[in-house]
């Protein structure tokens, strides 16, 4: 019996072990190419960016949104509209102003029949040569009676050109209250909708996010990160070879654009067990064709040329002359 039980413990503890047999996994994880990952080249991480940049759409001045012209994906042409603040209040001011500036040329023309009135009179008073048919009082109020009324004319002028001003300015306010492309470029994002309150910033959500987001995508920008410690090593100026994140087998061809002339803290993460994140970074762009399928936001995966060593050696040796 002793042996039966030590036959089924064995049984027992041999079924309960992991299978530990090796076998080829059906999809192999994607990896870089020993093209890519050698003495010759300096890799870092970056995203795909439009070649202008995301630009933060806001308003000027607040309101509720009373219509929304565009949707993500769409093509604009600068001066294009975007959406609308509600219009309804600066279209009264604008009413308003255009009644005043009538009222006020009323009061000039009044002011100017007033003044040729008194202009005549006075010089009729003041053409008798007899001074005892006319007093001189009333020759003094003939006086006055034109200067009051070239004062109410400049007046009434003065009413006119104020008018004008507001007007104009509830005219460039209305204008102001559409807001529209500052370039041409496609809607990335729109993150506002009809009856939400816009304030002047760009800032929805508690400035978690702007209304619009837009970009020239045609060509895409590439921003790749180059870690501190590395920079030496870059060969600025030379093509750059990225690969899409989880695509490591595609290889699509960059032109370097220009270097950041500001190194940065690093933003962009990669994920890796060996990243450090207290490091900065020279961050480096590069355009590729908007037709290579790459989204506006997407990580991808670089390797820039590095110096050679022979090069290295002699730039180094220069240094130290």
């Amino acid at each position: 019996m002793a042996i039966i039980a030590i036959i089924v413990t064995a049984f027992i503890v041999l079924s309960g072990q992991p299978d530990r047999s090796e076998e080829e996994p059906e999809i192999s994880p994607p990896k870089a190419t020993a093209a890519f990952g050698n003495a010759d080249s300096v890799a870092g991480s970056g995203l795909v960016e439009p070649s202008s940049e995301v630009i933060d759409i806001g308003t000027s001045l607040a309101g509720i949104v009373t219509k929304v012209f565009v949707a993500p994906g769409d093509q604009v042409n600068a001066g294009a509209p975007l959406f609308l603040v509600d219009d309804r209040a600066i279209r009264a001011q604008i009413q308003e102003a255009t009644a005043s500036i009538a009222r006020a040329k009323a009061a000039r023309d009044t002011a100017r029949a007033l003044l040729a009135t008194a202009r005549q009179q006075s010089a009729l008073y003041s053409g008798i040569e007899d001074e005892r048919a006319v007093s001189k009082q009333e020759v003094i109020d003939r006086s006055g009676a034109v200067r009051t009324a070239r004062a109410q004319l400049a007046q009434a002028e003065a009413e006119i050109r104020s008018a004008d001003a507001a007007r104009a300015r509830a005219t460039t306010d209305l204008n102001r209250l559409t807001v529209r492309a500052p370039i041409t470029a496609e809607i990335l994002s729109v993150n506002i909708r009809p009856g939400e309150y816009a304030n002047p910033g760009g800032q929805q959500g508690g400035g978690s996010e702007p209304y619009m987001e837009i970009g020239t995508t045609d060509p895409l920008h590439i921003r790749i990160d180059i870690d501190e410690n590395e920079i030496g090593r870059v060969q600025l100026g030379t093509d750059a070879v990225i690969s899409p994140r989880g695509e490591a087998n595609r290889r699509i061809q960059a032109q370097f654009v220009r270097a950041e002339p500001l190194v940065t803290p690093k933003t962009s993460l990669t994920n890796a067990a060996t990243e450090r994140v207290d490091v900065r970074v020279l961050q480096l762009i590069y355009r590729i064709p908007a037709d290579q399928g790459l989204f506006v936001g997407q990580q991808i995966d670089a390797f820039v040329r590095a110096k050679t060593g022979e090069n290295f050696s002699a730039e180094q040796a220069g240094d130290s002359q």
